[in-house]
């Protein structure tokens, strides 16, 4: 595995922008670009992310040699991570299909995967790691999301850092479809595994595909394969930074 190479900041408007353009200045894969705070932090589908002192923002650069499936990339993050943070915390921690980590049903981390491309080929990826380790929450999230430090744990961002580094560089040298062994461990920390959905189909969360989409059966019986992003009847978007 590669050795990552850390580029840290007091405070950033984002780390996943620096992250590109020091990929496309020639930064090799492994670098890694973290900032104690985030003034404009982003998240999925545009979505601003709260990113302020005390919590854990970074982004890692891969450059892989085969076109990236960015799905199956983000899980794979999120099931690394979500050991990693489980390990810190000592409490269960989740992962909501395709790219949050759920502790106590609320948001505790989001993972943000971009890719660039030259020409017919995969330049980078830049993918964003965001969790909320003991930053404020906004008050209007604070029943959304949730920190490490609600869970227990007393150690800072910084102390988390190469462990996050770690299991992005990691989950970028798997390729191809989610192993056997990914989707069993997928299956049991899949926070969404039982529940309706409304969006874009209507049905129940019956877990994960072996190329990363997520399986919903309608009231049919029939099995529908997701990609797009799934909304539940009733419940918001959850806080945080990715």
């Amino acid at each position: 595995m590669s050795a990552p190479v850390f580029h840290r900041f007091a405070s950033l408007a984002s780390t996943q922008d620096l992250a590109h353009e020091l990929a496309g200045q020639g930064a090799p894969a492994a670098t890694v670009v973290v900032a104690s705070e985030q003034t404009k932090g982003r998240g999925t589908r545009g979505r601003e992310w709260s990113s302020g002192a005390g919590g854990l923002w970074l982004t890692v650069i891969l450059r892989p040699t085969a076109p990236p499936a960015l799905e199956g990339l983000s899980l794979r993050v999120g099931m690394r991570l979500a050991a990693a943070l489980e390990a810190a915390a000592g409490v269960p921690i989740g992962v909501k299909w395709p790219n949050d980590l759920i502790a106590r049903d609320r948001k505790l981390a989001g993972i943000l995967c971009e890719a660039r491309w030259l020409g017919d080929r995969p330049g980078w990826v830049a993918v964003g790691v965001g969790v909320n380790v003991a930053n404020p929450i906004p008050s209007e999230l604070a029943d959304q999301a949730i920190r490490l430090a609600d869970l227990g744990y007393s150690g800072g961002p910084e102390t988390l850092a190469e462990t996050a580094a770690a299991a992005v560089i990691a989950a970028g040298e798997a390729g191809g479809s989610l192993s056997d062994a990914e989707l069993a461990e997928f299956d049991r920390r899949d926070w969404l595994r039982g529940r309706q959905v409304d969006q874009p189909v209507a049905g129940t969360v019956a877990g994960l595909a072996p190329d990363g989409r997520l399986v919903v059966l309608g009231a049919d019986g029939a099995r529908r394969l997701v990609a797009a992003p799934v909304s539940l009847p009733g419940l918001a978007p959850g806080g945080g930074s990715r």
